[in-house]
């Protein structure tokens, strides 16, 4: 039979938590059983998806923070063990996008995307993979995208930013296996969440990208969720250093 909590017990941080595939994929991990560290920029936000944990059973713990500042990730490292103790869990989520051509970037908007989906992996890494290190279980779990393997017009830091990102992903893996820690990436394609507004609030273009994917819809948050769990599982633990595509088809085109 299988377990019903396999999480039971394991601590899991969730950076971009308060919304989207943050927030599903934390709700994924707490009825699984573990107990969540939930970070991002908006108090409010997070309070929200705190308090459905709570009310389902579950724990989870706020924790205000910018994943892009050094010192914030090392005030958040602090916090976290000593209110939760050490992490079992991390998925790198938080992302942002700024859709430009290349030419009309300024140079700060290139390093906010760039800080935000890149940068921030590696602080939020350095800072919480010791916790996992010589107990026999760790995960790590870095959101890239499906733009990591193709890219559209307009995409560049973005695209840029999550191609670094499993390059990463791979590196950390080798790092990590002799610990029995698996690091991965999950590259989800089109998906309803706030990122991906300007393109859902525009009905022609959201049917313009219907019309790419082979399964004929939009990618749902619970599906990204249901695959991160999958990767928390123990007996995933052969899985590492790996990026999957959960994309209804449109890079197998």
């Amino acid at each position: 039979m299988s377990n019903p909590k396999p999480l039971a017990g394991r601590i899991a941080l969730v950076t971009g938590a308060s919304r989207g595939l943050g927030k599903a994929m934390a709700l994924a991990l707490a009825d699984a059983g573990a107990i969540l560290a939930l970070t991002a920029r908006d108090q409010a936000a997070l309070d929200s998806v705190a308090k459905v944990i709570r009310d389902c059973g579950g724990r989870a713990e706020v924790f205000l923070a910018d994943a892009t500042s050094e010192a914030a990730v090392q005030s958040l490292e602090s916090e976290v063990k000593a209110r939760l103790g050490p992490v079992d869990i991390l998925i790198n989520n938080a992302g942002i996008n700024i859709r430009k051509p290349v030419i009309e970037f300024t140079l700060a908007e290139w390093r906010q995307v760039l800080d935000t989906n890149l940068t921030s992996a590696f602080l939020m890494c350095r800072a919480f993979v010791p916790h996992m290190r010589g107990r026999g279980y760790g995960r790590v779990i870095n959101l890239t995208s499906m733009m990591s393997h193709i890219s559209l017009p307009g995409r560049a830091a973005y695209s840029a930013s999550k191609a670094g990102l499993i390059g990463f992903t791979k590196t950390l893996a080798l790092e990590l296996a002799s610990d029995h820690i698996t690091v991965n990436g999950i590259s989800p394609g089109p998906c309803a969440t706030e990122i991906n507004k300007p393109i859902l609030e525009n009905p022609a273009l959201s049917q313009q990208f219907i019309s790419k994917i082979p399964v004929g819809r939009w990618g749902k948050v619970e599906e990204v969720a249901a695959l991160a769990l999958h990767l928390c599982r123990d007996e995933s633990a052969f899985i590492t250093g790996t990026d999957i595509l959960i994309d209804g088809g449109w890079t197998a085109q």
